[in-house]
């Protein structure tokens, strides 16, 4: 699949694999939008200078880096980003980590979160009074595990 990008800063990079079984391809920081510190954590706003076109039928989800989480507690403001086919401005990721300390936080250049492009289908809705039965039932969290 071929997906094409618009570059809008001249610091943005184009997304790339880190290896051959990589499912997501990394995003870069272009610039820095915003930085906040409140409420005891600190969140810096990125732009990545690019512009998708998401393919119809299809969504660019954007995920944190596990690195980041391991590492220094940084995790996706919204925890996943959704980029619909039809969106066209700029792709920009929001991180928070607890504190204000801002080491392990990305400069701009560096990978700022990672992302894929899958399927997606829409589906319609019909309201009825009735719904089929299965074993789970109605059982809420931790209800299909091991007793």
């Amino acid at each position: 699949m071929n997906v094409k990008i618009k570059k809008i800063n001249s610091e943005a990079k184009v997304p790339v694999y880190g290896s051959k079984g990589a499912a997501c391809f990394d995003l870069y920081a272009a610039n820095i939008i915003n930085v906040t510190d409140e409420n005891g954590e600190r969140t810096v706003t990125y732009g990545t200078g690019l512009q998708f076109e998401v393919p119809e039928g299809h969504v660019m989800m954007v995920y944190s880096r596990s690195g980041h989480g391991f590492k220094y507690g940084i995790t996706l403001a919204n925890s996943t980003g959704v980029i619909d086919a039809d969106y066209r401005g700029e792709v920009c990721v929001k991180l928070r980590k607890p504190g204000t300390d801002i080491h392990g936080m990305p400069a701009v250049g560096e990978r700022i979160a990672q992302a894929m492009i899958i399927p997606v289908g829409q589906v319609s809705f019909e309201e009825t009074d009735e719904l089929s039965s299965t074993q789970r039932g109605a059982g809420g969290f931790g209800s299909t595990g091991a007793k």
